[in-house]
């Protein structure tokens, strides 16, 4: 589903958008297999050096031109794994299957190469991507922002550098992997809602990438960043563009050719609709600093001052006095003023500048910057950290603070930094600050009140002016909607007791007491009253839409909530009263075919009260069958235009089949699914199909809560390049093959004191049964035909499965995922005890501890650069060894230079051809009783095993974050109070691959 955020994005690795290559290369993903009982004729496994020479190879254009081979010279090699010529159920489709595999016996080898999936498969993946979509300011006007399909694996090859927890292209000076839109093209929104003819934004180079598109505060220009590729497969630097609205015409911003954007943490903004502040590459830099041969001395680590310091497995981080040095020469920025009319001139001096805020009045700007000492055990984002304000001409006014390196935050959920936090400009005064600092340490552990405090205060305070305190939190933090100075609504939270509450203060007025507008569990998605919707102010900021009523005095906004009920969501928009609490619910999705949610509002842009009988709102509709498309919904007649018209992104699937089934767990807990059957399927003459169950566990609090349904029945099924409803597709002859239940949910509860995870693998195990159980009652699903999979933290979900219910299953399929949790001994997920305060726990968690008791076949697959803490390849490579060493049938595929999300056709395409060999050979194929191997299961279960899931572990690395790299997030979105950038786009709000 398409929301509004920021039109530039970075680093989304599952969505760079570059053109496929008439050509693929010939290259082979590193694949282990290993079985008890080895098909006859294999040959011997042999080694072969990892792609990572590809990096430094200065010949290697013209030394490969040998394993280029032509596209459909490899469509040869589909590599379906067989399938049936007759009823998937009947004992006769697994001979058809079986005498289909022995044509491919080959494929179990270790040297398959790149392969791909059947063309039912790769069609859809191949499918041209939709636009990204982008409202002017005045809302008169909309971008398409176009981009391209899957990535060749050549462009992940590019160099980069790995420091401080981010990753480097050098020849560019931006984030590796960065995605890119290869055309803007403009529409005006006519006053009927229909979209006039397009004009396409012209004069930048042929092929160029055009990345962080952002509008003018007016309106009438844009700007964005272009980059060409060059020879040896490499793209040039950036430089910044802007095109004029009117004529479509675009041109440089900044004329003298040397000067480039440095892009590795913020890139430009506009100070003032001629002005742009930009971070640019010092035109006094030289080469890159040499690695000595010799080094200095040895890395040494040291806490002889026995500092308490417990931190994640963080990745990519720096080793040592080169990595530091390198670090600053590609982050330092030089900021320059770069006018419409031409004119450059330097601002400050050169630092890593992080991020730059200017103020909603124009007249200053908030710089942060990060500073030596830096760290070896923390990304870059606990660096010290500066917040220094200036004003919009360049003029130093004073430093708002200076934060240590922060290499002891607590890993207990809630800890945060120490001192000035969330820094930002009021969004409904010209140049008044506000920021929030912790009374506890920063320790999420310790019991203080007020928890937090939020200060404010002008941009230049007169002499002998204090610190205002604008309100005192017991929870933590959870930021600030701002309307004007009689209203502002500020959140808190706290996870061990998901409490959230909002608060209704009055910023002007210290005679008014705060009071709790809500006070709610997080976790009760029934109970969620919804956000208030917020408009544009002429200074281009966002605050609380304040709604007028004819007749009416009292003060009203516009809430938009998800609407969830035990028969789905239900979107809806409720006009609230804030002194009263009253509401009126002036508009609902509809429930019975179509899943409608509002977007953004439409008619805040002139200035002046809103009436709600004058309300213009964008919306979005879909259903099961029909993609998304945007309407805009106008007031009092609620007559709706439809602004799109999106073509279906896989028309073979249009009539797929959808239902939101519910099934009770066997302690009592409800548990929801989404089913999907095939176009055409009818259980009750097709029979029973093989059926593919993908998911995630999630942690709650509450039974009740973790029964809620969540999602709707009515939502269109967004088919990603390595979804499990890619499966849909897959057919033998006229046959449907599979079934697929999607996201089941897998909750794993501690109600009270007690903690989730003292009980992850009973409940996994139940919430798996449930799952089975009821695909088995429908008739949809073969019960010795259900295989099992996830990615990240599914994969650890999946494994545990296998090893601890192998009666479910016939196969699972793992992807990036952590299997053995004394790795990660500071914490993993939600998990914020330690290995050594919850031993027991750690142990029984890790299904590597279980590699005895793993019997049904499982594929691994795993990045090779792998940069998500938790996560790191090593653990699939350990996991597979252990597996390898009591017999059990297995496969491991590594996947060169790929990260936590598969990004390249080439991989992205084996992938799917590995998971449909497994299911074809060991789902599809499968004619034994899934309890065949249970009781063989034990067999090696001794005294030795027995004590594996008592006694500690010694712990061989350092904790490991299953999230991503949070210490980052402020440098890679950070958003911004004054100059928000809307956007819409399906593909570029990716899933969070962050946790696993």
């Amino acid at each position: 589903m398409m929301r509004l955020h920021k039109v530039y994005h970075r680093l989304s690795l599952l969505s760079i958008s570059i053109s496929v290559s008439p050509l693929s290369l010939s290259l082979k993903p590193t694949t282990h297999f290993s079985s008890a009982s080895p098909p006859a004729g294999r040959r011997p496994r042999r080694s072969f050096a990892s792609l990572r020479s590809v990096r430094n190879a200065t010949t290697m254009a013209t030394s490969r031109l040998r394993n280029l081979v032509p596209l459909n010279a490899i469509l040869a090699e589909d590599g379906t794994g067989g399938g049936s010529n007759g009823s998937v159920s009947s004992s006769s489709s697994s001979s058809a299957s079986a005498a289909a595999l022995a044509d491919d016996e080959d494929d179990s080898t270790t040297e398959v190469g790149y392969r791909l999936p059947p063309p039912e498969i790769r069609d859809i993946v191949d499918a041209p991507p939709l636009p990204a979509l982008s409202f002017s300011p005045q809302r008169d006007k909309i971008l398409f922002l176009k981009r391209r399909a899957l990535p060749p694996l050549a462009e992940l090859a590019r160099p980069e550098e790995k420091l401080a927890g981010i990753r480097i292209d050098g020849k560019c000076n931006t984030r590796s992997r960065m995605s890119f839109y290869t055309g803007i093209g403009i529409h005006q929104l006519l006053p009927d809602g229909t979209l006039g003819p397009e004009k396409e934004i012209h004069g930048f180079p042929d092929g160029a990438k055009i990345n962080f598109v952002t509008w003018s505060p007016d309106g009438r220009h844009l700007s964005f960043s272009v980059r060409v590729d060059e020879e040896e497969n490499s793209s040039s630097k950036l430089t910044v563009w802007v095109a004029d609205i009117e004529t479509g015409k675009a041109r440089s911003l900044i004329q003298n050719p040397e000067i480039y954007l440095n892009a590795v943490f913020d890139n430009f903004v506009w100070l003032d609709n001629s002005t742009l502040l930009v971070s640019t590459i010092p035109l006094s830099r030289r080469d890159p600093p040499k690695k000595p041969i010799v080094p200095f001395g040895p890395k040494i680590q040291s806490n002889e001052q026995k500092n308490i310091i417990q931190v994640r497995t963080f990745q990519d981080l720096l080793k040592d006095e080169y990595d530091a040095d390198l670090f600053d020469y590609y982050a330092t920025s030089q900021l320059v003023l770069a006018s419409l009319d031409g004119a450059v001139k330097e601002f400050g001096p050169p630092a890593v500048y992080t991020s730059m805020d200017p103020s909603p009045d124009q007249k200053y700007v908030l710089i942060s910057s990060i500073h030596r000492p830096y760290s070896f055990i923390v990304p870059c984002g606990r660096f010290p950290r500066k917040v220094d304000l200036w004003t919009a001409d360049g003029r130093f006014v004073r430093e708002l603070c200076d934060l240590p390196l922060a290499e002891d935050i607590p890993i207990a959920t809630n800890s945060v930094r120490k001192g000035m936090r969330s820094l930002n400009w009021r969004a409904d005064k010209p140049s008044t600050l506000y920021w929030v600092e912790t009374q506890d340490g920063g320790d999420a552990k310790v019991e203080v009140s007020p928890r937090d405090i939020i200060y404010t205060q002008p941009a230049e305070p007169l002499d002998g002016e204090e610190l205002e305190i604008l309100h005192k939190l017991d929870l933590r933090y959870g930021g600030i909607s701002w309307c004007d100075d009689s209203l502002a609504l500020v959140y808190e939270s706290w996870y061990k007791t998901r409490k959230i509450k909002t608060w209704v203060i009055s910023p002007g007025s210290k005679d008014v007491s705060p009071r709790i507008l809500f006070d709610r569990s997080s976790e009760d998605v029934y109970s969620d009253p919804g956000s208030p919707m917020l408009r544009r102010t002429p200074a281009g900021t966002y605050v609380i839409a304040k709604i007028k009523k004819e007749n009416d005095e009292g003060t009203y906004v516009l809430l938009n909530g998800s609407g969830a009920t035990p028969e789905g969501n239900i979107p809806f928009l409720d006009l609230f009263e804030i002194s009263t609490g009253n509401k009126e619910r002036i508009w609902k999705s509809d429930k019975e075919k179509y899943y409608e949610t509002v977007v953004a509002l439409m008619s805040d842009e002139k200035e002046g009260d809103l009436h709600v009988d004058q309300l213009k709102i964008l919306t979005s509709k879909e259903s099961k069958t029909e993609n998304t498309q945007y309407y805009l919904l106008s007031w009092p007649e609620k007559k709706a235009c439809q602004i799109t018209n999106f073509p279906h992104p896989y028309p073979q699937l249009e009539s797929l089949q959808k239902e939101m089934i519910r099934y009770q767990r066997k302690d009592g807990v409800q548990l929801t699914a989404t089913l999907y059957l095939p176009p055409g399927y009818d259980p009750s003459t097709d029979g029973p199909l093989p059926c593919l169950i993908w998911s995630y566990p999630g942690e709650f609090k509450s039974k009740d809560a973790a029964g809620q349904v969540r999602g709707s029945p009515n939502e269109f099924a967004g088919i990603g390049p390595t979804s499990a409803l890619l499966w849909l597709a897959r057919r033998q002859g006229s046959l449907c093959l599979f079934a697929i239940l999607s996201g089941p949910t897998i909750p794993i509860i501690g109600e009270g004191d007690e903690e989730a995870n003292d009980r992850y693998v009973e409940q996994l195990v139940a919430s798996a049964e449930a799952a089975v159980e009821e695909v088995i009652r429908r008739g949809v699903a073969h019960p010795n035909k259900i295989a099992v999979g996830g990615h990240s933290y599914g994969a650890f979900m999946t494994a545990n499965l296998l090893a601890h219910a192998p009666h479910l299953f016939s196969c699972g399929i793992a992807r990036s995922g952590a299997y053995n949790r004394t790795l990660t001994p500071f914490g993993f997920q939600n998990e914020d005890r330690t290995l050594w305060e919850a031993t027991t726990t750690y142990v029984e968690m890790s299904p590597f501890m279980s590699a005895n008791r793993i019997k049904k076949p499982i594929l691994l697959i795993h990045g090779e650069e792998d940069n998500n803490p938790g996560t790191l390849t090593m653990q699939s490579d350990r996991f597979f060894n252990a597996l390898k060493g009591h017999g059990a049938l297995c496969r491991l595929v590594i996947l060169p230079f790929e990260s936590h999300g598969y990004a390249a056709r080439e991989s992205i395409m084996h992938v799917l051809w590995e998971t449909d060999r497994w299911l074809q050979r060991y789902c599809v194929s499968n004619a034994t009783d899934v309890n065949a191997d249970v009781d063989g299961s034990k067999e090696n279960v001794g005294p030795g095993a027995a004590d594996s899931e008592t006694k500690a572990v010694a712990a061989s690395g350092g904790g490991g974050s299953e999230g991503s790299n949070f210490e980052d997030e402020g440098f890679h979105s950070r958003q911004r109070t004054t100059r928000s950038k809307l956007a819409m786009s399906s593909s570029d709000l990716l899933p969070r691959e962050g946790f696993c």
